[in-house]
């Protein structure tokens, strides 16, 4: 008898990352509880799996969901603001004072909001975040079912998110602790960068990974804005 599942996707083309690249025709995949239960050929997919749902994709190719590895999804408002300046004079005399002026949590959400909209759209399924308010990011991301990786920020001067280092670290443990367990959200230290944190900053937040590392608890590593 054929076993009840969630769902079977018929692609024409299935692409595989694991444990090779590789292209085939006349796969399907078998999904149940969120969770891919196997993929194998078509016709012993409809043989030995009795679906809620099934979907036919005669023309379609089905693959493992993209990653976006670096972005700052509410910034998303503010594309194409003064964007033909050089990088020093884009932040220091644009965006940061637009930030300033305009960032709330309600912002950073809209913003987030239309992000996980457009990568969704373009297969991305996760994303490495670094922005103001890594909470409601981290909301969004659940709301839309995206997987996230969280930047715990930090500057050495204040910002809607935070007024020094000591709240950004704080703050950014708050966070940590909300979604450590969380199956969709991770959290990361996310120093903004050499030039706008201080090298005592950056000794701090690197002994705190390291602690994290050595527990086994999340997060593991700091990461850059490289910009």
């Amino acid at each position: 008898m054929p076993e009840r599942i969630d769902a079977l996707i018929h692609p024409r083309w299935t692409l595989a990352v694991e444990p090779r690249v590789e292209v085939a025709e006349g796969m399907s995949v078998a999904l149940d509880k969120g969770r891919i239960l196997a993929m194998l050929p078509t016709a012993d997919a409809r043989r030995r799996f009795s679906p809620d749902t099934s979907h036919e994709r005669p023309a379609h190719v089905l693959m493992p969901g993209l990653i976006n590895a670096h972005c700052h999804a509410g910034m998303t408002l503010l594309r194409g603001y003064a964007d033909d300046l050089p990088l020093e004079a884009w932040l220091t005399e644009r965006i940061w004072p637009a930030e300033a002026r305009l960032v709330t949590p309600e912002f950073v959400a809209d913003g987030t909001r239309l992000a996980a909209a457009e990568m969704l759209l373009g297969g991305t399924t996760c994303f490495s975040d670094m922005y103001y308010f890594p909470d409601v990011v981290a909301e969004v991301a659940r709301e839309s079912g995206l997987r996230a990786v969280v930047g715990m920020i930090a500057l050495e001067f204040p910002t809607p998110w935070a007024r020094d280092v000591d709240e950004y670290i704080a703050k950014g443990l708050e966070v940590h602790d909300r979604y450590r367990a969380d199956a969709l959200i991770t959290t990361t230290f996310a120093p903004h960068a050499p030039y706008s944190t201080s090298d005592g900053t950056l000794t701090r937040i690197r002994r705190r990974a390291t602690s994290f590392a050595t527990t086994r608890a999340k997060p593991t590593s700091a990461c850059f804005e490289v910009a």
